[in-house]
């Protein structure tokens, strides 16, 4: 409460005083919005709302770590669909290889048509090996036996995380079509030999591409929760600019009342004269 005194008392003009300190409560919360509005932040400082600041801090830092965990899953969607693109296209130089083993089982090929089949499986056999040594990602090899247990965190919190590998071999020796002869290009062991191993692609294309479904869920998770914890934080952190708006029209017709509050109190002491005259 502002304090009250005698307008006859001229050594200490507390009117005046008054309507100093008021008008310097205004010009303090006149520049608290201005900064706001300058911002677009409800909380520029800790001061502001310590509480707030400390929960949108954490909320921030949440959304934060779930769109690393967002960048993770993509980078191991496009881990997985890489691979996936060097299996389809091994899986089709293998069912075009059945078709040319099933050509081979065929009496009325003479030893020079079966050495031409033969030669072109062992291309095909050859440019198995050659996608499997060039499906790559940041330099490690995918398809090679080599790429397990690798640990994608995809969530924020410690444990969210999904361990994957794609750790079958299946190079020409293993998928048993290297090394063909005229002899035994059309024989029925090699003829299941090529059927096992387009079933055997075909089982890993089958596990990629489930991971790549659980991913997409993940994905569409992830960002529901970025966009919660986003309008979360802004709920606590961010300026209503309307709101403030409205306080600084307030505020300034205060300022200017204040003022002239500030102006009419110094000039009451001159009242005092009229009992001199």
């Amino acid at each position: 409460m502002a304090a009250q005194a005698s307008g006859f008392r001229v050594n200490t003009n507390v009117a005046a005083l008054n309507a100093y300190n008021a008008l310097t409560d205004i010009n303090s919360q006149m520049g608290s919005i201005q900064l706001r509005l300058a911002s677009g932040k409800r909380i520029n400082s800790a001061a502001d709302d310590p509480a707030g600041f400390t929960i949108a801090r954490k909320l921030q830092a949440r959304s934060r770590g779930l769109s690393q965990a967002l960048n993770n899953v993509g980078d191991a969607k496009s881990v997985l669909s890489t691979a996936e693109g060097g299996l389809q296209n091994i899986s089709d130089i293998l069912v075009t290889v059945k078709e040319k083993v099933t050509q081979a089982n065929n009496g009325s090929l003479g030893n020079d048509e079966l050495t031409a089949v033969v030669t072109q499986v062992a291309d095909f056999a050859k440019e198995i090996d050659s996608i499997i040594g060039q499906t790559k990602f940041n330099g490690q090899q995918l398809l090679d036996a080599a790429f397990t247990n690798k640990t994608f965190q995809v969530g924020a919190d410690a444990g969210d995380t999904l361990t994957f590998g794609l750790s079958a071999t299946i190079d020409s020796a293993d998928l048993g079509i290297n090394n063909l002869t005229t002899a035994n290009i059309g024989s029925a062991t090699t003829l299941t030999s090529v059927d096992s191993a387009i079933s055997k692609i075909s089982t890993e294309l089958q596990g990629v591409g489930s991971l790549l479904a659980r991913l997409d869920f993940k994905e569409s998770n992830l960002n529901i929760q970025i966009t919660n914890m986003d309008a979360a934080s802004s709920q606590i952190y961010d300026a209503d600019m309307a709101k403030e708006q409205m306080n600084l029209t307030k505020l300034n017709i205060l300022q200017q009342t204040a003022v002239a509050q500030l102006t009419q109190a110094n000039s009451s002491p001159n009242v005092v004269m009229q009992l001199f005259r």
